[in-house]
């Protein structure tokens, strides 16, 4: 029986190493004798007893199963089903190990196997060399690749200027002026963000209008933005410099080239999703997550009520609503909107200017009414919300698109024990595992095709005030996105 054994140590915090290596097929990123793999059966890739099934640069093909992982103690296990390489019995495990400055990772990989007599030494060293140290070097540039995309020349320790849109006082769109503001280091826990695209959500309208003070005059807007990290501060272990992320926060301020942010509400992006389908899709695709698999975990043939249902959240809870099995009624505002909406996944359409929408839901339901409403009306919805309800339905108030609600009748909800939830994603995402586990459910959604945030219109950065005359005015389609 023969043993390999390999370390090396990566300039790279533990927990991104360990997230690139547990994905049991991320080695076509990373390793360079790999030419391509894909995991039989569709399973997830970190599920124990996959397989992955991968042919090398020089043809040969190799079936491997994983057979044991552990978060905890970062280290995997697996073994050669069947192989045009002669590696009998061949099991491997890697271990991962913090470094004592707990910026790099120590990584060991080893197995063992028999090899017919006579080609032990060709293929130990072609395991040892080529498999493993061949590894270590592709995962080193793989790192390397994103540490050289990472945008501008910033450097730790120093303050920079960038253009930002700020809002000078609560009003209209004429509020919104571009200036430049400073952007201190990251300091502890802290990372340096370089924008590349800016997502505009209808919550930057109420901030800018003061129907929510969640900034002060003279604040920068925008609440969602994509981009690459450029340096980070002390103690940051789950980004590194030239990671391509994603954040949806509170309090604001996106719109703007540069801003240093709180590293653990960083996401990153899969390579297979453009900048702005991360800034179209974030913020609603979490909202969507949180709506359909937590809040109120969608049953197959419920019926669900969205309203604005061809814009950027709608368009989203409509298509993620329907491959979940449920039967979508959108509301709109023309017939232009109503076709996107219908395209999007609503089995029923009602075109209304006049919030007038419960009598069209009864009827399309055959009286049972929406067991979920998804709504940013706000006041003058309420009547025909609770008219549209069915019974033990499930209201949910996002938005004040028509103003605030500003009395509910308990006796209006008990009439058909109707639920009422006014609800914040922020609350959702502010624990960053739950956090991960949403992006990860949101990534997956976009690659699958049961979610495809619609980008309506991009803008500048200097054009925002137009982005949002043209998102208040309703005549907006899809999501937003503001260029830097």
């Amino acid at each position: 029986m023969q043993k390999v054994v390999r370390t090396a140590v990566i300039d790279a915090p533990l927990p991104r190493v360990w997230e690139i290596l547990r994905d049991f097929n991320s080695h076509t990123a990373w390793h360079p004798v790999v030419a391509q793999s894909e995991i039989e059966g569709n399973e997830p890739s970190d599920r124990v007893g996959c397989v992955r099934n991968f042919t090398l640069k020089d043809g040969a093909r190799i079936r491997e199963q994983l057979i044991a992982l552990s978060d905890r103690d970062h280290t995997f296990t697996y073994c050669i089903l069947d192989a045009d390489v002669p590696l009998e019995r061949y099991v491997a495990t890697v271990t991962l190990k913090p470094v004592t400055d707990g910026n790099r990772t120590f990584w060991h990989w080893q197995s063992t196997f028999r090899t017919p007599p006579g080609r032990e030494r060709e293929l130990t060293d072609m395991v040892g060399k080529g498999v493993y140290e061949g590894g270590f070097a592709g995962l080193r540039q793989y790192l390397a690749r994103g540490r050289a995309a990472s945008g501008p020349a910033v450097g730790s320790g120093e303050t920079y200027e960038t253009d930002a849109v700020v809002f000078e006082r609560a009003g209209g769109p004429e509020v919104l002026k571009l200036r430049r503001v400073q952007v201190p280091p990251p300091g502890p826990g802290e990372a340096r963000v370089c924008h590349a695209a800016i997502g505009v959500n209808y919550f930057d309208i109420y901030v800018r209008s003061g129907v929510v003070p969640a900034a002060t005059p003279g604040s920068v807007l925008g609440m969602e933005a994509v981009g690459v990290v450029t340096d980070v501060g002390p103690d940051v272990t789950n980004v590194m410099p030239g990671d391509r992320v994603a954040y949806a926060i509170f309090p604001p301020g996106s719109y703007c080239g540069l801003r240093t942010v709180d590293a653990q509400n960083l996401i990153r992006v899969p390579e297979d999703v453009s900048n702005e389908v991360a800034a179209a899709g974030l913020l609603k695709g979490l909202t969507a997550e949180y709506l359909l698999f937590r809040l109120h975990p969608l049953k197959a043939g419920e019926v669900v009520l969205v309203h604005a249902a061809a814009g950027g959240l709608g368009a989203m809870v409509t298509q993620w609503a329907s491959a979940l099995g449920a039967t979508v009624i959108g509301t709109v505002s023309s017939d232009e909107k109503a076709r996107d909406a219908r395209a999007h996944g609503c089995r029923h359409v009602i075109v209304t200017s006049d919030c007038r929408f419960a009598e069209a839901v009864r009827r399309a339901t055959d009286g049972h009414g929406a067991d979920l409403i998804i709504d940013g009306l706000g006041e003058r919805g309420v009547s025909e919300n609770l008219a549209a309800a069915a019974m033990f339905g499930h209201w949910v108030n996002l938005g004040n698109a028509t103003g605030p609600i500003t009395a509910l009748s308990v006796a209006g909800l008990s009439d058909k024990s109707v639920t009422f939830t006014r609800p914040v994603l922020f609350h959702y995402t502010a624990d960053p595992r739950r956090l991960g586990a949403m992006a990860d459910r949101l990534w997956a959604a976009i690659r699958s095709g049961a979610v495809r945030p619609v980008i309506g219109e991009t803008f500048a950065l200097g054009m925002v005030a137009e982005a949002h005359r043209r998102l208040e005015s309703r005549t907006s389609r899809g999501s937003l996105v503001l260029v830097p």
